[in-house]
């Protein structure tokens, strides 16, 4: 082997691993990323409609399930006040899904 090459191989392989970075950034910034963000809205407004189906009262709609799930509250007190704070600011499940889905 020629001392000369080895200089060449590892640009050769430098250059390669910053191909495959970058590769990787854009698969990242193109596929994954939208899909992680949609999935984690989803996961959000399943985990609201759950709060919601168990502590409606918190909004002045009276709920029989309530009485039950009062039970929750202390495993769910810091998600619940997070929950509380995002549904006093947004407008109804409704409209953001006329957002996502450009039903204006």
């Amino acid at each position: 082997m020629i001392d000369g090459d080895r200089p060449l191989a590892r640009r050769i392989a430098s250059f390669r691993e910053w191909v495959e970075e970058w590769l990787h950034g854009l698969y990242h910034g193109m596929v994954e990323h939208p899909s992680f963000e949609k999935i984690e809205k989803e996961a959000e407004d399943v985990e609201d409609t759950f709060l919601f189906a168990c502590f409606a009262d918190a909004f002045g709609i009276p709920s029989p399930a309530s009485y039950y799930t009062v039970e929750l509250l202390p495993y769910l007190a810091e998600e619940f006040e997070d929950w509380e704070r995002r549904m006093w600011d947004r407008g109804s499940l409704l409209e953001r899904k006329g957002q996502q889905y450009h039903f204006h």
